[in-house]
């Protein structure tokens, strides 16, 4: 039986997912956690769902109010730097204005294009944002028994 994981956020780092939430309302935000040497660092990502959108609206219907798309090369290139100094990747986070904290089907599709995650030790960070204000921030981790993704407790760190 597998242990249940959590996930520890430093207060830093869950302002700034916080504030990236609230600053991208009403579209989605997008982003990165990286843990090394200087603790939990918070990249934000361009959502780049508008111009997919926009490009090919048969292939890609939702626009950023109800999705988000990290650029592939940005995100490479953010993880490859991760890597080059040591820190490992912890999380990836995203937003849902005007919708509850919880890993949607289309999350979980984006998270496992081939049936498993392309980062199973990657956390899932969803972020509810009503009205601009953050209500509800919630953590998912994949559970290889379960073969889907498991919500994890979160707990943010004291300053």
């Amino acid at each position: 039986m597998e242990t249940a994981p959590r996930l520890t956020l430093s207060a830093e780092a869950w302002s700034e997912i916080s504030r990236h939430a609230l600053e991208c309302f009403p579209e989605e935000c997008c982003g990165v956690v990286v843990s090394g040497a200087r603790g939990d660092q918070v990249i934000r990502c361009r959502n780049i769902q508008n111009r997919l959108h926009r490009e090919d609206p048969g292939q890609n219907p939702r626009d950023a109010t109800i999705a988000y798309a990290m650029d592939p090369r940005e995100l490479a290139a953010i993880l490859s730097s991760a890597e080059a100094s040591g820190a490992r990747l912890k999380a990836f986070y995203h937003s849902h204005p005007n919708h509850d904290a919880y890993f949607s089907e289309e999350d979980k599709a984006g998270a496992t294009p081939f049936g498993e995650p392309t980062y199973p030790e990657a956390a899932q960070i969803v972020v509810s944002v009503y009205d601009r204000a953050v209500k509800q921030v919630r953590a998912y981790a994949w559970s290889a028994e379960k073969k889907d993704f498991i919500e994890m407790p979160l707990i943010r760190e004291r300053t």
